[in-house]
């Protein structure tokens, strides 16, 4: 496994923890980041006002946001950890940072006694689900196929397939 203590993020290049003043920059890139879908209604302020001590930011050296990474260690899975969105500034992707963010989301997940670490996807985001195979997660079975990919249909509500992702972090049971 990839220790993030040493990898080298690019010159300039900082990481921290969320805070709730972040939740306007996100959402400000968001359509940019993901060619103008709008994906803002999946991410409500109440992640960074709860999950802000798993959640994570990139900037740069002009404090621009270029990376970030909500997740939480779920209370009702004792042995999960749970990715709920992701986003890398399109110039960035490609350099390690997501690959980073993950990582040290797995290190948070271990360091806190959980094993498994859950994502998903929609089937329409062939990058993501190319990234999450090669971090080494398994898709889940489902009920359903599209775009030559197993999904759970209706998985937030009708209509919205999704790709359900899982990887064992740790031996921890």
């Amino acid at each position: 496994m990839m220790n993030t203590e040493k990898f080298d993020l690019p010159d300039g290049v900082n990481i921290r923890y969320s805070k709730p003043s972040d939740h306007p920059r996100i959402i400000k890139v968001m359509k940019d980041w993901w060619d103008g879908r709008d994906l803002t209604p999946m991410l409500p302020r109440l992640f960074l006002e709860h999950f802000f001590n798993t959640s994570m930011v990139m900037e740069d050296r002009e404090n621009e946001l270029i990376a970030f990474l909500i997740g939480f260690l779920s209370q009702s899975q004792a042995n999960e950890g749970y990715i709920h969105f992701v986003g890398v500034h399109p110039e960035y992707r490609g350099s390690g940072l997501g690959t980073y963010l993950y990582h040290r989301f797995f290190q948070t997940c271990r360091e806190n006694n959980r094993a498994i670490v859950r994502t998903c996807t929609s089937p329409v985001n062939k990058g993501s689900i190319e990234f999450h195979k090669k971090m080494g997660f398994q898709i889940e079975p489902g009920n359903g196929q599209q775009l030559n990919v197993t999904v759970t249909l209706d998985y937030n509500s009708p209509g919205d397939p999704k790709v359900l992702f899982v990887k064992k972090v740790s031996d921890h049971v």
